[in-house]
């Protein structure tokens, strides 16, 4: 009976101290925190009144209710931990969910390993294949048991005023369309970018096209909240969407500006704006990607990998905050005279 764990997390919120963290929550992302650098906290903890269980992530992926346990028991954990962190929700699938639209093969991780699963190419010879098809339907492959999820989630918050309110549904973990479009084809892409690169827009335009169609039938089940924000990762950050970018740091600067910003562009278009998060190194490509319409705000890591003054010259220095950074790297920044312009969030 998973009703007694929501009813000890509806019982432990306390809406004076969300109601004060998402304010200020809210002067960050509008631009009006005035400090070094933004790292709320609530004002008190709130323990538990009954044991949560532990729930693996192969376990979420095949039982609705494990993945309500697992997901809500995070938010019972920052309850408890008394963080900064709001307290969100998603369908936790992976980073496959547009991929198996398209009929790609699950690859599920060793239960040992408690790590998402993914899938296996289809490769480059599918590729027609794929176009000829057209756009997938949204459910299948993991298509149904994300939009189950995210009803589950909607009902919950129905029936349970203080989490409706307060934990926030996320979308899920879309990719952004190259890492798609690589996820799919395999390592082949990186040659056929430049052998067959009008086979590989033709496959973007398609990925992205899908995105799209899915995110509106992901929104109409968990994800119209008429806020001008998303809660992403327990942060804010304005706009809707959070696109990754992640194949990025193997392309030049030229190649991001032909394969990934106009599809980038369109998704931040049509799907009301948002942030994007790129692990390893994107200095070489952070100016054409922060110049992006509807851009505000990154999420990166390794930042010992990147020329940060590049990176700080196109984020904080204009307006667009650095989200999850690491607290060692900004402190570093402040000692040097950097100023960061009230733009970094660290936990």
């Amino acid at each position: 009976m998973i009703e007694q764990y929501l009813d000890d997390l509806e019982e432990r919120i306390d809406s004076e101290i969300e109601n004060r963290l998402q304010a200020e929550w809210e002067t960050f992302t509008e631009g009006r925190f005035n400090g070094d650098i933004f790292s709320p906290q609530r004002t008190a903890q709130s323990r538990p009144g009954i044991a949560w269980p532990e729930v693996s992530v192969n376990q979420a992926q095949v039982d609705l209710d494990a993945m309500v346990l697992q997901q809500y028991g995070a938010c019972s954990d920052q309850l408890a931990g008394g963080n900064g962190a709001m307290m969100t929700v998603r369908a936790n699938y992976g980073t496959g969910i547009v991929p198996t639209l398209f009929g790609a093969e699950l690859f599920v991780m060793d239960e040992s390993l408690n790590t998402l699963q993914t899938t296996r190419p289809l490769g480059a010879e599918s590729m027609q294949r794929l176009l000829e098809r057209g756009i997938p339907a949204m459910e299948t492959g993991l298509g149904a048991a994300v939009l189950a999820a995210g009803k589950r989630f909607t009902d919950i918050a129905a029936q349970y005023p203080n989490i409706g309110r307060y934990v926030h549904i996320y979308h899920p973990d879309m990719q952004g369309p190259m890492d798609l479009c690589e996820m799919l084809w395999g390592s082949e892409l990186f040659i056929d970018l430049i052998d067959r690169a009008d086979l590989v827009h033709q496959v973007l335009e398609l990925i992205t096209e899908t995105y799209v169609r899915f995110m509106n039938a992901w929104n109409s089940v968990a994800g119209a909240n008429g806020r001008p924000w998303a809660a992403h990762w327990s942060m804010m950050h304005a706009g809707k969407i959070m696109i990754r970018t992640d194949s990025g740091m193997n392309l030049s600067q030229e190649m991001y500006e032909e394969f990934i910003r106009p599809y980038d562009q369109r998704l931040l278009n049509e799907l009301g704006g948002g942030a994007v998060h790129f692990c390893g190194r994107g200095s070489h490509y952070i100016e054409n990607c922060c110049s992006m319409d509807g851009m505000h705000a990154i999420s990166m890591s390794q930042p010992h990998l990147n020329a940060m003054e590049v990176i700080y010259n196109n984020t904080v220095d204009q307006g667009i905050q650095l989200l999850g950074f690491s607290r060692e790297h900004a402190e570093e920044a402040l000692a040097a005279g950097r100023n960061l312009h009230g733009c970094v969030h660290c936990w």
